[in-house]
Parts: C-alpha cells; sequence; structure tokens
C-alpha cells in the first residue's frame, strides 16, 4: 500500500509542476548575440576557437578577449562544455560546448548532444547563472537532424529543470523559422515524465 501511496504522491508533484516548469521554459527567433542572459551557450569546435555559424557570430560579437580567454581552456571534448566571460556581449557568460558530428546516428551521436545540454546546465548552475540561452546545437554544419536534435534538447533540458532550481529559465534561441517552428511543435507535446 505503501508503494501506491508514494505513487500517488509523486504524481501529483509532478502534475502540479507542469505550470512551474513552462513558466522555466522560452522559445525565442532571432539572434543568440543579442540575448541579455547570465549565460549563451556557444556550439564550439574541439578548439574552441572560433568558426563558423553560431560559434564565429558569438566570438565577433564578444571581441577579440574571447578568443584569449578559449586559447587558455585549451580546447573541449565533444559532449563537454567550459566556461568564459562574455565580453562585449550582453550575456555575463560564455558556455562553449561541442556539439557531435552526425555519421548516421551509430556513433553516440545522441548521447553526445544530450551530455552538450546537460554539462552546459550543469556548468551554469555551478557558477550561478539563472538564466541560460542555447542556439540550436549541431544542426548546422555538423547535419544532426533538426527535429532529432530538437526532441534531445527538450528532453534533457526539460529532465535538468524538474531536478534542479538554477538555472530559473532556459531559452532556447532559434536563428531560422525551420528550428523555431520544430521545437514549438515540440515544445506544445507536453513534458515528459521526471526519471
Amino acid at each position: 500500500m505503501e508503494k501506491y501511496t508514494n505513487l500517488f504522491w509523486n504524481s501529483l508533484k509532478i502534475i502540479f509542476n507542469l505550470p512551474a516548469m513552462k513558466s522555466r521554459i522560452e522559445l525565442v527567433l532571432g539572434d543568440i548575440t543579442k540575448v541579455t542572459t547570465d549565460a549563451i551557450v556557444n556550439a564550439a569546435n574541439r578548439s574552441l576557437l572560433g568558426g563558423g555559424g553560431v560559434d564565429g557570430a558569438i566570438h565577433r560579437a564578444a571581441g577579440p578577449a574571447l578568443l584569449e580567454a578559449c586559447r587558455m581552456l585549451e580546447g573541449c571534448e565533444t559532449g563537454q562544455a567550459k566556461i568564459t566571460e562574455g565580453f562585449q556581449l550582453p550575456a555575463s557568460h560564455v558556455i562553449h560546448t561541442v556539439g557531435p558530428i552526425w555519421y548516421g546516428g551509430n556513433q553516440q551521436e545522441k548521447e553526445l548532444l544530450a551530455a552538450c545540454y546537460r554539462n552546459s546546465l550543469e556548468l551554469a548552475r555551478d557558477n550561478g547563472c539563472t538564466t541560460i540561452a542555447f542556439p540550436n546545437i549541431s544542426t548546422g554544419i555538423y547535419r544532426f537532424p533538426k527535429k532529432e536534435a530538437a526532441r534531445i534538447a527538450i528532453a534533457e533540458v526539460k529532465k535538468y529543470l524538474f531536478h534542479n532550481k538554477l538555472p530559473e529559465k532556459v531559452f532556447f534561441v532559434c536563428f531560422d523559422e525551420e528550428n523555431f517552428n520544430l521545437y514549438e511543435e515540440l515544445l506544445d507535446e507536453g513534458l515528459p515524465t521526471a526519471n
């Protein structure tokens, strides 16, 4: 009987937390370099020394001091994350994470992408960040299928927020309408059960 009672109360907790969880996630169509948050996430390459896409845009907007700070980090492995100041960005910090290149789904790409979100959130929490903004990691030149990447991003963020108070708010910042529409559709599907 006690097992069923606990299950009942745990279910109620999940139900009552649904509105609170939804208020902690916001979808934005725009430029991540213009977002004012405690941290923005950079979809970086392993060198952390800048590149194309969102990585290049963040380096340009932050100014040359970001490159110097990234040199001190000595790179980053796929799925991991490292943090620097935001320098000339509106965001106080940049969390650099290296997403996986898509090789067809047989090289642990899904697990590595999930790790990017989880490790970025942990780094934000450990540095007292109350707000964080994510781009669409690995969906550009790394060719990760956009819908699957969005599904992984949303699931990881929701799972993390369910168990942690920080960050208080997560923004998914989509540069293009295709990604924005995918995220909007998946966010409207509801919340996964907490594990």
